[in-house]
């Protein structure tokens, strides 16, 4: 039976990332040697880095002035990365759920912090609008996508202070103007690579701006004037990040992504909104393309772990939701074929014929 891969994170890879990351874990570029073992300094392994740099900015058209790197420690450390470099007096955030507050707490540790909108009032299941960005802060900080709730920020903000965006699980599912951000980072295991591995997306200009001292492997000047080799990285999913950007540029590259995560999208929405036992919990408008949040209809919520059985067996994978929204939560990331989305739609319909 086939599986189908809801996991919300780590989460699902093109079929040809994994088979040919398994091939270097056997014998990396005909050398006789595991990727697992190879020095991160070996010369067959920095062409490696430059080629996924380069795509990084090819496939997001990001402009001069900006450096990419990869770093350890996923985007839990980047909440504390972001403001050590950045913070020096006050910052504005948009709180969207958990990932949002759990940066939001780091900063408070390196300055005041304001919460400029929330959407807490209603368990996080919309974007907040009509805010007010402080133009004394020094940056604005927003989650593009919230994998809790299944809200997202479809749509580029205009700021007046520079936007530093956690896209851990957006990122390279649309199209994005990056000049319009300061930073952008993200960890890398929903639609780039396996755990392990973060990525920064760093506007040169807004760094070596604070007064602090940063220890050397927080401040970002360090990665970037190193290539992202100042200490051993990620070797593994660094090279499968590589297969990734490959295989992105093999479909199409960034739009072509977009158009599909649109049709899977609307698809599965389509279905919740017309089957008579589920129902979405995102505002319409403000629905997560990537992790799309559903839960039973009120007078049919007894059936909720018999549904999630059904699907189970059925070979869907992944797919009950986080105990802060309960009910169901399928997560469909680029690497997701839309005959997987179907699958799951066939199970929501096989089930309402049932009860």
């Amino acid at each position: 039976m086939k599986k189908h891969n809801f996991n919300a994170g780590p989460s699902i890879l093109p079929r040809e990332v994994i088979e040919k990351t398994a091939e270097a874990v056997l014998d990396f570029n005909g050398s006789g040697l595991s990727v697992l073992e190879i020095s991160h300094r070996a010369k067959d392994f920095q062409p490696v880095v430059d080629e996924a740099v380069a795509l990084f900015k090819e496939l997001l058209n990001i402009p001069e002035g900006y450096s990419v790197v990869f770093l350890g420690g996923g985007a839990s450390l980047q909440f504390c990365m972001v403001p050590y470099n950045l913070l020096e007096k006050k910052a504005a955030y948009l709180n969207t759920g958990t990932w949002s507050k759990k940066a939001m707490k780091e900063a408070k540790g390196f300055g005041e912090v304001i919460e400029v909108a929330s959407s807490a009032d209603a368990n996080f299941n919309y974007i907040p609008k009509d805010y007010v960005i402080p133009t004394d802060a020094d940056y604005f900080h927003i989650t593009s996508n919230n994998t809790i709730f299944g809200t997202e920020i479809l749509k580029d903000i205009d700021s007046p202070r520079p936007v530093i965006a956690d896209m851990s699980s957006d990122i390279f599912s649309r199209t994005i103007d990056v000049s319009k951000y300061g930073l952008i980072y993200g960890g890398a295991q929903k639609n780039l690579a396996p755990a392990g591995l973060a990525f920064a997306i760093v506007k040169n200009e807004l760094l070596g701006k604070v007064s602090r001292y940063i220890p050397t492997m927080l401040n970002y000047q360090t990665h970037i004037d190193n290539g992202s080799m100042f200490n051993t990285p990620p070797v593994l999913p660094i090279y499968s990040a590589l297969q990734t950007l490959r295989w992105l540029k093999g479909i199409g590259g960034v739009p072509e992504m977009e158009k599909r995560n649109i049709a899977k999208a609307e698809l599965l929405y389509n279905e919740i909104d017309r089957n008579k036992l589920f129902v979405g919990t995102a505002a319409k408008e403000d629905r997560s393309r990537m992790n799309v949040c559903f839960v039973m209809n009120e007078e049919y919520k007894d059936l909720e772990p018999d549904f999630l059985k059904f699907a189970t067996e059925r070979g869907m994978v992944g797919i009950k939701g986080h105990r802060s929204v309960g009910g169901f939560r399928a997560s469909i990331y680029n690497a997701m074929d839309i005959s997987s989305v179907q699958a799951l739609i066939d199970c929501m319909q096989e089930f309402e014929k049932l009860h």
